[in-house]
């Protein structure tokens, strides 16, 4: 009797050992390790703001905790979520995420916000609508490609009606506007619909016409036309229209090789306007330097790369839901964090976008914590037979 409970004990540590396995701990550890690094540099780059606003220098940094317990929490649920769900309810998860954008632009509902109205004050917490509405297009984007994929690859109609729902969404962002997310939501979308089969042809052609799209709000809205000639020369205008990114430049010409070290920023201190939300990674070069710098370059890359191999082996596997799943938030995590950081470097106009896991924001600290997890959940799924899931439905309506 006792042999076999010593038998049925290893047994049982030899499966959780196995159990434990499935969890792709690369993804796991980076992403923690990100989280990590984001709460210290809110923490050194928002101290004297939050000083001198609060009288607390670590106001910024609990709140950011706060956000960060939440997104893991939120990212416990998901892990342990089967994809199929988000399957099912693809279509109403985008009208949540709509319903959100409508909300936030009803006035006693949304919150302005330095000529921005995209908040939703729920008691102590603000909601911003942008963030949530990017995991919901992309669980509808990949829904609609798993019941339409003959059509997306062979009708113009099929590839036009996703294009249609993103622009609707992109056009709510405007409104509020958020310049920043529309592009990185239109990139993200155009980018499930490649890896979903469209031709390249007519992917080329819808690219060169969301581009040109894109550009022409750009330059004909006074104060973005405004942010583009101050990107393409700071230093006409040094002390007014060039001035957040001269004092980027600035941070990255005073970090050098190695840093001046943590918490010994100097551009923080009140010279970098939003040092600790857009800029962060100017002041994380400036503390870390150049061999800083491409180390967490390197680590974004990482994930991305990642998420694509997951992607990969979805579909691989027949598993095409989950596959457009992981290709989405590879590509929307990959744009974002390519255009902060090309914002941060001079090399792209200011757009008012958050480093994933990095930037002080609670919103996209809780959004980017649950597009890893789901991640995270694709890749365990990868790993499971079919019999340990809950087969895949094809829901029988269109959207």
């Amino acid at each position: 009797m006792r042999q076999r409970r010593q038998a049925s004990s290893k047994l049982n540590e030899y499966n959780s050992y196995n159990n434990f396995q499935k969890y792709d701990l690369y993804l796991i550890s980076l992403s923690l390790f990100l989280v990590g690094l984001g709460l210290i540099m809110v923490a050194s780059a928002s101290v004297s703001v939050a000083d001198r606003n609060y009288l607390d220098p670590l106001h910024y940094f609990w709140r950011q905790g706060i956000a960060a317990i939440i997104g893991l929490t939120m990212s416990f649920i998901i892990i342990h979520t089967p994809l199929v769900i988000w399957q099912q309810g693809s279509v109403a998860i985008l009208m949540v995420g709509i319903f959100l954008l409508v909300l936030v632009l009803i006035p006693g509902i949304g919150r302005e916000v330095n000529g921005s109205m995209r908040w939703i004050s729920i008691g102590p917490f603000n909601l911003q609508s942008s963030e949530p509405v990017k995991l919901c297009v992309i669980a509808y984007l990949a829904g609609y490609l798993v019941r339409h994929r003959d059509k997306v690859m062979n009708s113009f109609a099929g590839f036009i009606r996703p294009i249609g729902v993103v622009t609707l969404v992109a056009g709510l962002l405007l409104l509020e506007p958020d310049y920043g997310s529309a592009v990185v939501l239109f990139g993200t979308a155009l980018g499930m619909l490649f890896m979903g089969g469209v031709p390249l042809s007519r992917f080329l052609l819808w690219v060169c016409a969301a581009s040109t799209m894109l550009v022409s709000l750009a330059v004909f809205s006074p104060y973005r036309l405004k942010r583009l000639t101050s990107f393409i020369d700071p230093w006409q205008d040094p002390f007014n229209s060039g001035f957040q990114l001269t004092q980027a430049l600035i941070a990255f010409g005073r970090g050098d090789w190695l840093g001046v070290g943590l918490g010994n920023s100097v551009q923080k201190l009140f010279y970098l306007p939003e040092a600790h939300t857009d800029f962060v990674f100017s002041v994380f070069a400036e503390e870390f330097g150049l061999v800083g710098s491409i180390v967490l370059i390197l680590a974004f890359l990482f994930l991305v790369w990642r998420a694509f191999v997951i992607a990969k082996v979805a579909e691989q596997s027949g598993r095409d839901f989950a596959a457009y799943v992981a290709y989405g938030i590879g590509t929307l995590i990959g744009i974002q964090a390519f255009i902060n950081i090309g914002v941060n470097m001079g090399v792209l106009p200011t757009k008012g976008l958050t480093l994933p896991l990095i930037s002080y924001g609670g919103n996209s600290m809780i959004v980017s914590c649950m597009l890893i997890a789901l991640l995270v959940r694709v890749e365990l799924e990868n790993h499971q037979s079919p019999k340990d899931m809950i087969p895949e439905s094809q829901p029988s309506y269109v959207a």
